[in-house]
């Protein structure tokens, strides 16, 4: 294997076009199938972060354990109960945590689009400082029309972002594949 920096050499992932389309097309077929069920979905997403919740949790108690010396350890323990109780509350009310979780999405892309476009008329000097902009409106306009929709949103918007991540990643899977082949 040709190997440069670490990375296998372009002519040798051509010949695994064909996994890269197969892998698209299972994404693609994932993305619309969690797009035809969006409460699903986003009841698996908040499964899947209440998992990861939970396994942070006993990674922070085990640690906390770990410093037992240090006149600290009560606050990693109780961090570790934090976020095993919100990995379990995930399980146990989903529809809760889906809220809590699509309001802090929200407000993420509000402030995250907000400090765009600060970024973007702070670059105003360069060419091309307009996509700066651009990106950050979009994305701090998402933040608010979110807020707008919450709470009622929230049932459905993070299906709809696993739906949409999974059909993207599948297309542009797909597309990489045919584009392999062709080169």
């Amino acid at each position: 294997m040709t190997v440069s920096s670490g990375i296998p050499h372009l002519s040798e992932v051509r010949g695994k076009w064909g996994w890269f389309v197969a892998l698209g097309v299972a994404l693609f077929a994932f993305g619309l199938l969690a797009a035809a069920h969006l409460v699903w979905a986003t009841v698996a997403t908040v499964y899947y972060v209440g998992m990861l919740m939970i396994i942070g949790g006993c990674v922070y108690l085990a640690h906390a354990f770990q410093v037992k010396a240090w006149k600290d350890t009560i606050y990693w323990v109780l961090s570790a109960l934090l976020y095993l109780a919100a990995g379990v509350l995930a399980f146990v009310n989903p529809i809760l945590t889906s809220a809590v979780l699509t309001l802090l999405m929200a407000c993420a892309l509000l402030v995250s689009g907000l400090f765009r476009i600060w970024v973007a008329f702070d670059s105003r000097h360069e060419s091309g400082w307009g996509w700066l902009l651009a990106g950050g409106i979009v994305t701090a306009l998402a933040g608010l029309v979110f807020l707008i929709g919450w709470p009622v949103n929230s049932l459905w918007l993070l299906g709809l972002f696993l739906a949409f991540d999974l059909a993207m990643q599948g297309w542009a899977l797909i597309g990489f594949g045919f584009a392999l082949r062709n080169a």
